[in-house]
């Protein structure tokens, strides 16, 4: 990427916030949508995971996935309290220590009976790193899981844990009977997932199109009533603008878009905004392996040196707010934590202070995100002129997520390819689902602690407030949290912003809430409907 070293921040943002997104012309399924039937790019943004059709192995793509696939539980569509899925009522015993979950009258869409066997032998996979499961570090605390009856799971912890309804509602129910035989050291790579996927949802597979879309057939048998749609398609793109093109063209009816994708869609009355907070905080995430940011005053430096409101005033168009710890929410930050101002001389002042040229000087810094939007390609071309304005030489990089997974996740990672990320990570809609980016415990393999963080006032707080059982107390204990990151500055917190998703007016109750990963929450995808 070429550099913008000679660009002012306000010429900058006024540059970027005019770049023009060519559109490209989708190719694929039939450009006509049937009636009876809705194709949506469901996998395109940062909630989704095109190509992964194994929820055990999903880093967000939920969205998609629970349409067919169903958790014990799972949020409500204003991401504000769990409630039942496949479970019908659940309890939680005082001292948080035991976890019980009756389980409702379903039927997996082969026609066997679902049943807390099932259940057990979900969790136990996603407990089990063999099996490929990006789950198991949070599911750790995890003492016991009993099926006393056909309609019960018990789960019994080590520890008391206030996450651990927010983690159950990744774990999608698979069918014991499909997947026992498979070995779970095999599973991850086995076909099954993309050729005869087994769910409890609304919607069963019936067809995958290798990088085209998936199709997804109305389940009649499902116990909330038969689905008023027939068909769901899922269309694969190469980016964001050939979604844009096909849902204008009416190939599709509903997409995911940019912030600065939404304006040209507010006032055409063929398609409705949705709109909501991601309740992701991105941020650059310092390569604690990587001796450039060993010293905390280099850290400050990035801060000091990127002017977060700039960029979020030109190329957010204002809909994001700074974040300058892992949170947001009001009651969760500490009063007088350091704003990090925008300050190029103050950052160039630490830099020096910090022997910055003996480190590592103008040598680029290869920086590597998953993020490959053009507001996002926008953002880091921003991000990268006000670095190199204070001394800072990096180098983005934008893969796709697998390929940025394989490169983090590796238990012997190469340094050199990722010195610096930019990702983003969930602050909510329950606080602890932080701990696993930022917690020593979590360190890949154990966990998506990409960033190799090893700070112990850090883990200690964050160990502190999952622990912490009482409401009220957890809030103060991850105010804690935030003062140690804010001090400490483990990753540059940057902002959280808004997302968006367009649908055709067409399209009747249907239900799209930004959340993090993609969800899972309640959608009710049986009772969408498109008309005629």
């Amino acid at each position: 990427m070429k550099r913008l070293s000679r660009l002012s921040v306000i010429a900058l943002g006024a540059m970027l916030s005019t770049v023009a997104v060519p559109a490209l012309v989708a190719s694929g399924v039939a450009t006509e949508a049937q009636a009876a039937t809705l194709s949506g790019g469901f996998d395109v943004g940062p909630g989704g995971f095109q190509g992964n059709f194994n929820p055990l192995a999903a880093t967000a793509g939920f969205t998609w996935l629970s349409i067919y696939y169903e958790p014990l539980v799972t949020y409500d569509e204003t991401l504000q309290k769990v409630v039942g899925a496949l479970a019908s009522s659940y309890e939680v015993s005082p001292d948080q220590m035991t976890y019980t979950f009756k389980l409702a009258d379903a039927k997996w869409h082969d026609g066997k009976p679902f049943t807390a066997k099932d259940a057990k032998f979900t969790i136990g996979l996603a407990m089990n790193v063999k099996s490929g499961s990006v789950l198991a570090a949070r599911l750790k605390g995890i003492s016991s899981v009993e099926a006393p009856d056909d309609h019960t799971v018990v789960i019994k912890l080590s520890a008391p844990s206030s996450s651990l309804l927010d983690t159950m509602t990744k774990v999608m129910m698979l069918p014991e009977h499909a997947l026992s035989s498979i070995p779970a050291d095999q599973l991850a790579k086995n076909t099954w997932w993309s050729t005869a996927p087994i769910g409890t949802g609304p919607f069963k597979f019936t067809k995958y199109v290798s990088d085209q879309y998936v199709e997804l057939a109305a389940n009649t048998d499902y116990r909330g009533g038969k689905p008023a749609l027939e068909r769901v398609i899922n269309r694969y793109f190469a980016n964001p603008a050939a979604a844009i093109a096909a849902l204008r063209s009416g190939e599709i009816q509903f997409t995911y878009v940019d912030s600065n994708d939404v304006p040209t869609f507010k006032d055409n009355k063929d398609f409705k905004v949705i709109e909501g907070d991601s309740f992701v905080v991105n941020y650059l995430g310092f390569n604690h392996d990587s001796p450039l940011w060993k010293d905390v005053r280099v850290r400050k430096a990035v801060m000091h040196a990127i002017n977060r409101d700039a960029i979020i005033q030109s190329l957010y168009g204002g809909a994001a707010k700074p974040a300058n710890c892992a949170y947001v929410a009001e009651q969760l930050i500490p009063p007088d934590i350091d704003t990090y101002a925008y300050d190029p001389e103050k950052a160039k002042q630490l830099l020096t202070d910090a022997g910055w040229d003996q480190i590592n000087g103008a040598k680029p810094i290869t920086l590597l995100t998953y993020y490959t939007t053009p507001l996002a390609t926008n953002v880091l071309a921003a991000v990268q002129a006000m670095l190199a304005q204070v001394g800072i030489n990096i180098v983005p990089r934008a893969v796709d997520a697998p390929t940025y997974n394989s490169i983090v996740l590796n238990a012997t990672p190469d340094i050199a390819q990722f010195q610096m990320v930019y990702a983003g990570l969930q602050n909510g809609p329950d606080a602890g689902s932080i701990n696993v980016g930022l917690n020593e415990k979590q360190i890949p393999p154990a966990g998506p602690n990409v960033a190799r963080v090893r700070m112990p006032d850090l883990t200690k707080a964050l160990d502190s407030a999952l622990a912490e059982p009482d409401s009220a107390k957890r809030n103060t204990a991850y105010q804690d949290v935030c003062k140690v990151m804010n001090t400490n500055l483990p990753w540059a917190t940057l902002w959280v912003a808004n997302r968006y998703g367009i649908v055709s007016t067409k399209v009747k109750d249907f239900v799209w809430t930004p959340a993090p990963g993609g969800g899972p929450y309640q959608a009710d995808p049986q009772k969408w409907s498109i008309a005629e």
